[in-house]
C-alpha cells in the first residue's frame, strides 16, 4: 500500500510473534535491517527515513508489542531482556537470520541488549541517542512517573490540549519549529489504545534495573560495528554520555548532529539519512568506520577482540 505520507512508500503487514500480532512496515531489498522505536513512539517515527534506507537494505520498521498498531498483551514483561527476545522472535517469524539493528532512545537500549543476548543475530548497530546507563537526564522525571500522581499524569497525557502536547514534543526537538504537522497524531493515537500507557509505565518501573543490567552486558557488544548518532541539543539522553558509551563500545563511530534534539531521525531526516547511508555504504564495502570532520584522530582498531592491554580508541566525527 502507498503510505499517507507522500514522501514515503512502504507496505504494512503483521507477523505472528509468540502468538501475538506484531505490526511492521517494510520497504526495499537486500540485507535485512530492523528499526526499533523509542519509549512512546512507533514505526511511524521512521516514516521519513525508510525510503532512503531501503536503497541499501530490506527495511523492517516494527511496532513493539503493546505499542503502535501491534497487539496489546496484558501484563507483558516490559524488561529490556524480554523486549529484545521478542524482537528476535519477530526476526524468526519473517525469516531474518541476521540483521543490522537501528534503534532510537529506548529502542537503542533494546538493540544493545539484543546484541548482547543474541550476538549471532546482529551484523551491526546504528543507535540514535540510545538510552544508556551513563545518562543522568530525566532521572527525577522517571521516578515521578512511578508515583500515583505521575501515573495519573501519564494516563491523561494523550488527551491534554494539542498546544500542551506540542509543547512537550517540542522539548524533544532542537528547534520546535521543525515539528512536522503530521507527526503528533503518530504519538497520541497509539498512546490512546488501552494498555499502551500501562506498558510504558511498566518500562519506567523497570528502568533503573534495566540500565544496571545493560551496563553489565555492554562489554559483550564492544566489538560489534556500531554507529552512534546524537543531537547536540538532546534534553532526554545526555550527549555527554556518548563518550562514556564509546569507551565500552570500542568499535564505534560517533556522529553529532548540530542543532538536533532527541529525535534527529524525525527532526532532521535528510541529515540523519545521509549519516546512516554513508556509514552503511562504507560498512558494506568493508571500508573504514569513520570519515568526515575528525574530532579524535586515533586509528581505528580491527574488528576482532581488543586485547586487554590496548586502550579503547573510538572514532568521533561531527556532522554539519
Amino acid at each position: 500500500m502507498q503510505s499517507e505520507f507522500a514522501i514515503q512508500s512502504y507496505t504494512e503487514a503483521d507477523a505472528d510473534v509468540l502468538g501475538a500480532r506484531m505490526h511492521y512496515l517494510h520497504a526495499g531489498s537486500g540485507r535485512p535491517m530492523v528499526l526499533i522505536h523509542g519509549l512512546v513512539g512507533s514505526s511511524l517515527i521512521w516514516r521519513r527515513n525508510i525510503a532512503a534506507l531501503a536503497q541499501e537494505a530490506s527495511v523492517y520498521a516494527i511496532d513493539l508489542l503493546n505499542m503502535g498498531k501491534s497487539q496489546r498483551i496484558p501484563d507483558l514483561d516490559a524488561t529490556l531482556e524480554a523486549t529484545a527476545d521478542r524482537v528476535v522472535a519477530f526476526m524468526d517469524s519473517v525469516g531474518i537470520e541476521r540483521a543490522d539493528l537501528v534503534g532510537h532512545s529506548h529502542g537503542g537500549a533494546v538493540s544493545l541488549m539484543l546484541a548482547a543476548r543474541h550476538p549471532e543475530r546482529v551484523r551491526s548497530l546504528i543507535l540514535l541517542a540510545p538510552a544508556n546507563p551513563f545518562s543522568h537526564f530525566r532521572r527525577l522525571l522517571l521516578r515521578i512517573y512511578t508515583t500515583p500522581l505521575g501515573k495519573l499524569v501519564a494516563f491523561a497525557s494523550p488527551y491534554v490540549p494539542v498546544r500542551l502536547q506540542l509543547l512537550t514534543l517540542g522539548r524533544m526537538y532542537g528547534d520546535p519549529s521543525r515539528i512536522p504537522k503530521d507527526c503528533l497524531s503518530g504519538y497520541t493515537e497509539g498512546m490512546r489504545v488501552p494498555g499502551t500507557i500501562r506498558h510504558i509505565l511498566a518500562i519506567v518501573r523497570d528502568w533503573f534495573a534495566d540500565m544496571a543490567a545493560l551496563k553489565s552486558v555492554l562489554p559483550r557488544v564492544a566489538s560489534v560495528p556500531t554507529l552512534l548518532v546524537w543531537g547536540d541539543r538532546d534534553r532526554t539522553v545526555d550527549p555527554a554520555s556518548a563518550m562514556q558509551l564509546q569507551r565500552v563500545l570500542w568499535n564505534s563511530e560517533l556522529r553529532i548532529v548540530r542543532g538536533g534534539g532527541h529525535i534527529v531521525c524525525e527532526e532532521l531526516p535528510e541529515e540523519s539519512d545521509r549519516i546512516m547511508l554513508d556509514w552503511m555504504r562504507r560498512d558494506l564495502a568493508n571500508g573504514p568506520l569513520a570519515s568526515g570532520v575528525e574530532l579524535n584522530s586515533a586509528s581505528r582498531l580491527p574488528r576482532g577482540k581488543r586485547p586487554a592491554s590496548v586502550p579503547a580508541r573510538a572514532k568521533t566525527s561531527a556532522a554539519i
